[in-house]
């Protein structure tokens, strides 16, 4: 049996290009290991930001704790929730000497779904408050002072609503991953030119009278995440091992 003393916490978010929202990951961290009296509690994100799983893991490896607890902070499951529960398995390997668990994610706990209800309640009633004022579109956070009401846009829209054809869904057509994706490909997509415009004319002739024309100007622009570059962040995937996955 390993004490609580000797486990250490590491919730794993998605990751955010906005700093206040992976803020939010570390609060959890932080609530979680000081209620249940842990040892200690790491944060890391499955993209975008860092350090990204396999660092983190590796950097908790080194802190002594006899046993590492992974818990995915996401309530769906996915390709994302493979490669958290596939990097552990990775650095697990590499350090048999430490109890590695891999916590559930949130999924539809009674929990999940009462706070859910609350917060209908709350919009129904005109009582729900915004927790989100260190927002970097609403306020100006060190180093990200220039984003300040801008929009906020999805940084990846040439993969969404592709589901099995994106890229990383499936392993076993993959050359570069073997067991789980690590995201090495969608992270080579990711750096394609994110401006992108779209014409379209359209000319339209009917009996009744009607001629339509159409141009549609698409611009598709995101602000640049300072960290992107960061060693321990997405580019750590393209230094990891390669005979090993």
């Amino acid at each position: 049996m390993v004490a609580r003393h000797d486990t250490c916490l590491v919730v794993i978010g998605r990751g955010s290009s906005d700093p206040d929202a992976n803020s939010n990951v570390a609060k959890v961290a932080r609530m979680l290991v000081e209620s249940l009296g842990l040892g200690w509690c790491e944060t890391g994100f499955s993209g975008v930001t860092f350090p990204l799983v396999e660092p983190c893991l590796e950097n908790v490896t080194k802190l002594g704790f006899k046993r590492i607890v992974v818990f995915p902070y996401f309530l769906f499951s996915g390709i994302l929730i493979d490669r958290i529960y596939g990097f552990t398995d990775a650095v697990a390997e590499r350090h048999p000497n430490i109890s590695f668990v891999k916590a559930g994610y949130l999924n539809d706990h009674d929990q999940v779904i009462e706070t859910f209800v609350e917060r209908v309640h709350e919009i129904l009633n005109g009582s729900n408050n915004m927790n989100c004022s260190m927002c970097k579109y609403r306020s100006a956070v060190l180093g990200f002072e220039d984003e300040v009401g801008l929009p906020q846009e999805s940084h990846h829209h040439h993969v969404e609503g592709k589901g099995v054809s994106a890229p990383g869904s499936n392993v076993e057509d993959c050359q570069l991953c073997t067991t789980f994706c690590t995201g090495e490909c969608r992270l080579n997509a990711d750096h394609h030119d994110h401006d992108h415009s779209h014409d379209h004319g359209h000319d339209h002739s009917h009996d009744h009278g009607h001629d339509h024309s159409h141009d549609h100007g698409h611009d598709h622009h995101h602000h640049p995440y300072p960290q992107a570059n960061h060693p321990l962040g997405p580019k750590s995937v393209l230094n990891r091992p390669k005979d090993k996955n």
